[in-house]
């Protein structure tokens, strides 16, 4: 026995449209016909490929007795570990300043004692996000900025430079999911698909690597290992169908 219709939506909205930029679809839906059911179903779809950008923060920390000396050892520092990305292979349009500080020191305070207390230095602090196009020199690019001092060093994220045919890909897994329970629902309940009447999707936030910090003292012994491995695309699509009679 079929199941008994249920009433139509009042409208469709293409929720992709509001969470990611792309064009809306809408209209206004007919009542459903006698006879027939709406299914609605979602499904995630999910795309791997191998990252072609790997990214990474790297700064330098440095103290001074006053902020002048901190900040000029620190523009030192951090103009030394710009040069070597630089030659490294790294193109300026890749490497951004993410933080810059300068924060004062304070003596430490006894028990019970209620001056303020007193500045005795600054430590300045300067870091970069670096972008490297080549996975396979990241290893490399981290050893060349350890080299140059670098001694606050994040990352790295795996991502894609372009995700837009990953995620395409993802966007078919989607629907072939849906469109193929669909129609096993619809088998099921003696009915057969008559139409798709909605479909909306959402792009949630792209999984990130857990950023490990290390505090890089000297250039280590060998090449510093990195495996890109896969990022995983992922797209939520939800779909709407009219089951009609077999």
């Amino acid at each position: 026995m079929p199941f008994a219709p249920l009433p139509a939506t009042a409208a469709i909205a293409f929720i992709a449209a509001a969470l990611i930029g792309t064009p809306a679809l809408a209209a206004a839906p007919a009542e459903l016909p006698a006879g027939h059911t709406l299914l609605t179903l979602s499904a995630q779809g999910q795309s791997a490929r191998q990252p072609d950008i790997a990214g990474f923060s790297a700064g330098v920390a440095t103290a001074g007795r006053n902020a002048a000396e901190a900040m000029a050892a620190n523009a030192a520092a951090m103009s030394r570990l710009i040069a070597a990305l630089k030659a490294a292979g790294i193109e300026p349009r890749d490497i951004q300043t993410s933080r810059l500080a300068l924060t004062p020191t304070y003596a430490e305070r006894r028990p019970g004692d209620t001056r303020a207390p007193a500045i005795t230095g600054y430590q300045a602090a300067n870091t970069v996000a670096v972008r490297e196009r080549h996975v396979a020199e990241a290893g490399r690019v981290i050893d060349a900025l350890v080299a140059a001092g670098a001694n606050d060093i994040s990352g790295p994220d795996f991502t894609l430079a372009d995700p837009k045919a990953a995620e395409d890909e993802a966007r078919a897994d989607a629907i072939a999911q849906l469109l193929a329970r669909a129609r096993l629902y619809a088998q099921a309940v003696g009915l057969k698909v008559a139409q798709v009447r909605a479909i909306s999707e959402f792009v949630p936030s792209q999984p990130m690597p857990m950023a490990r910090s290390m505090a890089l003292m000297a250039m280590p012994a060998a090449a510093t290992p990195v495996e890109a491995g896969e990022v995983e695309s992922q797209i939520r699509v939800t779909m709407e169908f009219d089951l009609g009679p077999a």
